[in-house]
């Protein structure tokens, strides 16, 4: 798993490289911790964006209706959404809604899934397995309640002070203690599920080795790849396209860009040409089937039904709700 810049809320923007190198330093392998909590409260609607983490949100105050692919639902204190990695989800405050969110590298996951079920995997790879198969669900609410959304409070602003400097070694393991406590509150009450039941849950990936990740891809062709889908979002790519362009086998290729990005290469495609259906669904009076076309699907009908799979409304509905709200950004 890798991501763009250090999180600094519960729905933040995906920026390319080239504009987060200019808005925060690079992280460098001292600012790398594979949990993170940050604590931010939201007053402007944020667009579907995805970001290269698992997630856990927490509403702490004030409510919101948000857009993933569970549809379009409402939340408020006592629920907690948990994201994938790279799952699109968009935040409209209903007024104002406090948030924390903890964000967790997919490999660090994985560990502790392989902990947890050590009487039953051999390897890390039947962790990862079983973690995308028991839990497929990409985009999920859990309705905890107020009492047990209380429970967690102390552990949540104690994670976030942490968090603050950046997560030493020395505070590691208490960083943990308060996390694991969290996780036993609300993974407990995530819906499971013993296989795909259903075409929005994920399929099984070939899970990546343990390695240091700096919130990036590891491997450079990754990189170049997703800046090339990002610059030329209306070509009409293949997989065989984007191996092409790297100099590498469409079977090597595709092995390199799930291990960077927990998605496949037209997966990753399709969530940024939903993002940048969104931008221009708020922001043009284009027509749908123009800004389809702008995206690379030629075809508007399917466009309509990868937007509707990828933020639970169709492109009509999603800008009739929102054209006329105010957008909000993500700090730096």
């Amino acid at each position: 798993m890798s991501s763009a810049t250090s999180p600094s809320f519960g729905f933040e923007q995906m920026r390319p490289r080239s504009q987060t190198m200019r808005a925060a330093r690079t992280p460098s392998k001292k600012d790398y911790s594979p949990v993170t909590a940050r604590t931010q409260s939201l007053h402007a609607p944020i667009d579907p964006v995805a970001f290269d983490c698992v997630k856990i949100i927490v509403v702490r105050a004030g409510s919101a209706r948000l857009f993933s692919e569970f549809g379009s639902r409402h939340v408020n204190v006592g629920d907690v959404i948990v994201l994938s990695a790279n799952t699109l989800c968009g935040a409209e405050p209903e007024g104002w809604i406090t948030t924390t969110t903890l964000y967790m590298d997919r490999d660090y996951v994985i560990d502790q899934v392989f902990w947890q079920y050590a009487t039953r995997f051999r390897t890390r790879h039947d962790a990862s397995d079983f973690l995308e198969a028991h839990y497929a669900e990409p985009a999920q609410i859990v309705r905890i309640g107020e009492e047990r959304a209380g429970l967690l409070m102390p552990w949540l602003d104690e994670l976030a002070a942490l968090s603050v400097d950046g997560l030493t070694p020395e505070r590691f393991y208490r960083a943990q203690a308060c996390l694991f406590a969290v996780l036993d509150v609300v993974v407990p009450l995530l819906a499971t599920s013993g296989a795909r039941t259903s075409p929005m849950q994920r399929s099984t990936a070939p899970p990546a080795g343990p390695r240091y990740r700096q919130f990036r891809a590891l491997r450079v062709e990754a990189r170049d790849t997703v800046e090339r889908l990002r610059q030329q979002l209306d070509r009409r790519w293949t997989v065989a396209d984007m191996a092409e362009s790297v100099h590498l086998s469409s079977s090597q290729f595709r092995r390199i860009f799930l291990e960077a990005f927990g998605k496949s290469p037209i997966a990753y495609l399709t969530m940024l040409r939903v993002q940048r259906m969104v931008e221009l669904l708020r922001t043009t009076d284009s027509t749908i089937s123009v800004i389809a076309a702008s995206v690379g699907w030629g075809d508007p009908d399917f466009a309509a039904r990868q937007f509707r799979r990828s933020v639970g409304l169709s492109p009509s509905e999603y800008r009739r709700i929102t054209v006329n709200a105010p957008k909000g950004t993500a700090p730096d």
